[in-house]
């Protein structure tokens, strides 16, 4: 399948790139990159200066409210927790979704741009955290400033509705779920089609990619907790050490992708915290993992969720946990994989080419283990296609200079992660702009 999805995204780019090249959209480009060095810059540095983490951006939010307020947008706020909806109305014509997440991380900015972020939040959890747009939010916002800008200031060219959502708590896969349940389409209309991007740092500046299908993983998050008795270190016999137990069912997770699941399906398992103890000479009482599972169809994704809580559980029955005591295992949230509907994405990968240049689009061949909530706005149950693209984040000069030894691309969530904020913020609304022009664009 992945193939023949190739073969067909060659054979539409080979027909995009075919086309004159009067057929970009020259005017436009013009305008954004005037507005980015006139307007948009500051507001960037803006974001970018002050992060703030999932379902606590008010600020943020706060911000972009009284930007598309600006552009004409009429705005309500509160949606979903801190998300934000703008609406511009031009008369008949289909209804187009924007979507672009605002939310930042709990990182530590180190990537010594001289505009680091150097802000520190106070999490839900009530612990401080220093905060970092390690992911590029900052330029998608920024990005949506300049889509409706640039689409109220050509009313002219294009008729129907557009609605601009600015979707908190991307980041926990939780935000536009919540958008969902606050009733966005029973409040605001159901959309005819959803777009969004995402910057890409291992992406050239300059190139958007899409898929004709699947965009990215599912992702789930689960908690396992290991029971333990207590005891002194040096008596073991006495008790039941929940840390080897944890350390025992830590690897055996692994075997789920080599041994459980056909090669042929991705799968990731990742641990990403392992907590007990508090003392050198104590066994404790208690263990915790975390973790989140990732795969790349539905099927997979449930059977390997399963497969953690058998792993964990009779690890801890092999150990001689009690009945008792048992390793309980919790799946906290998670979201399905993102896919784009194939005939949209053949047909917006082809406007992307004549209006960008048939070389700024490339075959979507780097689709890693990533997860996006974007997939809630498009689910099959609402009817509504979708299409997600890439924008590149990094240079030319940068990728050739990592490729040929030097300094490493920093991958997203990374306290090192940096873009190109002029190239990404303008390409992106370039492309959006050429989209929504294609699809409620007067004929």
């Amino acid at each position: 399948m992945r193939l023949l999805a190739l073969a067909a995204g060659a054979a539409t780019l080979a027909f995009a790139a075919a086309l004159p090249a009067h057929a970009q959209d020259t005017a436009t480009k013009a305008a954004i990159e005037a507005e980015y060095d006139n307007y948009l810059a500051p507001l960037f540095l803006d974001f970018h200066a002050n992060p703030e983490l999932g379902f606590l951006e008010n600020r943020t939010a706060a911000k972009m409210a009284t930007e598309l307020k600006a552009a004409g947008l009429d705005v309500t706020t509160g949606v979903g927790g801190t998300g934000v909806v703008g609406i511009l109305k031009n008369g008949k014509g289909p209804t187009i979704l924007i979507r672009a997440d605002m939310d930042g991380l709990p990182v530590e900015e180190k990537s010594g741009l001289p505009y680091a972020s150097r802000a520190k939040q106070v999490g839900e959890d009530g612990k401080e955290y220093p905060t970092m747009h390690a992911c590029g939010h900052d330029t998608h916002i920024t990005a949506m400033v300049a889509t409706a800008r640039r689409l109220a200031a050509t009313k002219s060219q294009w008729s129907g509705t557009l609605m601009f959502v600015v979707q908190p708590a991307e980041e926990g896969v939780r935000g536009a779920k919540r958008m969902m349940a606050d009733g966005l389409y029973q409040r605001f209309g159901t959309p005819d089609y959803a777009l969004a991007f995402h910057v890409a740092a291992e992406l050239e500046t300059g190139k958007v990619s899409a898929a004709e299908g699947i965009q990215y993983s599912s992702s789930d998050t689960l908690d396992v907790r290991v029971p333990g008795i207590g005891t002194h270190g040096a008596s073991p016999h006495l008790g039941k050490d929940p840390v080897y137990i944890a350390s025992q069912i830590v690897t055996a997770l692994q075997s789920i992708d080599s041994r459980e699941i056909s090669p042929l399906k991705p799968v990731v398992v990742t641990v990403g915290a392992f907590h007990a103890g508090s003392a050198y000479n104590i066994i404790s009482d208690e263990a915790n993992l975390k973790l989140t599972v990732r795969a790349n169809d539905e099927e997979t994704r449930a059977k390997v969720i399963a497969l953690v809580e058998r792993i964990a559980v009779n690890i801890g029955k092999a150990h001689g946990l009690p009945d008792d005591k048992p390793v309980t295992v919790k799946h906290f949230s998670g979201t399905p994989t993102t896919n784009n509907d194939p005939a949209l994405a053949r047909r917006l990968n082809a406007v992307m080419a004549r209006n960008l240049g048939g070389d700024a689009v490339v075959p979507f061949e780097q689709q890693n283990m990533g997860a996006e909530d974007f997939t809630y706005f498009v689910a099959p149950g609402t009817g509504v296609p979708g299409y997600y693209f890439a924008v590149g984040g990094t240079t030319p000069e940068r990728l050739a200079a990592a490729k040929a030894g030097g300094e490493p691309i920093a991958g997203h969530h990374s306290p090192l992660f940096q873009v190109a904020p002029r190239e990404s913020i303008t390409l992106g609304a370039r492309a959006m702009v050429a989209a929504v022009m294609d699809l409620a664009g007067r004929k």
